[in-house]
This record gives structure tokens, sequence and C-alpha cells, in this order.
């Protein structure tokens, strides 16, 4: 992979999110497009681009764990609890936390609770990084088309225009795991 084309394409993608645009990146298994989560702007065009219905709820995914912090309720977790949750991260398992009450409900969609995930993936840790926030993570792919998994796949669904971190995903074959942070529960196999 040509570094420099990588090292453009997130600088790119960084300001992209910045001008609260939605991007593509690669993630564990698929290409994931993503936007400011603190942006309704950004949202609300990511939801349309996906033809998505607010109420659905999205991902965030996050370099580590305090990017999570501010959008979800930890104190209700015991030691046990989020030990558990650890023990998974960082990796492809997504879990679903209680929302706190100021997380904004064009990411909880009809829902009191968030999903969320610590990405492995070292193009995504540097994106979130970078961007000082985790991402709204959801497939790349538009109603009725397979996931994305390459950056020539990304571009012939979206277009020459779309902002795209150009790298590999993780060679995973399943999208993340989906568990419920409190009880273990799992709502989708990985």
């Amino acid at each position: 992979m040509n570094t420099n084309l990588q090292t453009e394409s997130v600088s790119k993608a960084l300001a992209a999110l910045h001008n609260k645009e939605v991007i593509a990146y690669p993630t564990e298994a698929v290409f994931g497009v993503g936007c400011d989560p603190d942006s309704e702007a950004a949202v609300m065009r990511l939801l349309e681009l996906k033809q998505r219905p607010v109420e659905k709820g999205l991902i965030l995914i996050a370099a580590d764990y305090e990017q999570l912090k501010p959008y979800i309720d930890d104190s209700v977790l015991t030691d046990s609890q989020r030990e558990a949750v650890f023990a998974k991260w960082p990796g492809p398992v997504t879990f679903v936390f209680p929302a706190r009450a100021s997380t904004p409900r064009w990411l909880t969609g009809r829902f009191n609770s968030l999903a969320v995930r610590v990405t492995d993936h070292p193009l995504v840790v540097s994106l979130c990084k970078a961007y000082g926030k985790p991402l709204v993570s959801t497939s790349a792919n538009l109603t009725g088309q397979p996931p994305c998994r390459t950056t020539a796949e990304v571009i012939a669904q979206f277009g020459d225009a779309f902002p795209v971190v150009v790298g590999e995903t993780g060679g995973r074959l399943n999208p993340s795991e989906i568990r419920d942070a409190l009880t273990g529960e799992l709502f989708r196999q990985g």
C-alpha cells in the first residue's frame, strides 16, 4: 500500500469530517461510512445516503474507551460487566450501553441505549485519534447493494468525489458481533 496515498486520504477525510461531510473508511470486515457524531446535519446526510430511518439508531466506533464516555452511561456497569466488555476490546465486537441523557436522539434513535465499539483497525484508530472523538459507523453500501470491501467498490457505489480513507479491511468475513454490555446477550453473531 502506498503510504503517501494513505496519508493524503486520511488528511482529506479529516477535512471532510470537520466540514460535516460523510466519509468512508476500512474497518475489520467491510468499509464503513461515518461522520461526526455531534453534528446533526452530518448524521442526517449519512442517514439520507443510506436511506436509513433515524429510529434505528447508529453505532459509534472509537480509538479507545475514553472517546466513548461522553455518549454512554458507564456508571451503571459493575466491575465484572466492564471487565467482560474490555476482554473483547479493542476488536470487532460492538456493545450496546445505556446512553447518557445528553446523547442526541439522532444517534440513539428510538432507544435509550447506544451501540459502541473500540476498534483494533490501525487506520480507524489513527483517524479517531486525529479527529479527537469517535465516528458514526455503518456499512458502506447503498440500499440493496452489498457492503463494500475495497476502495474501488466504495468509489463504484458512491462516486469518485466521495472522501475515502484508502486502505485494506481487517479481512474478517462477518460484520461485528453485537452484545448487550449489561447482560452479555448476543444480538448479532459476528
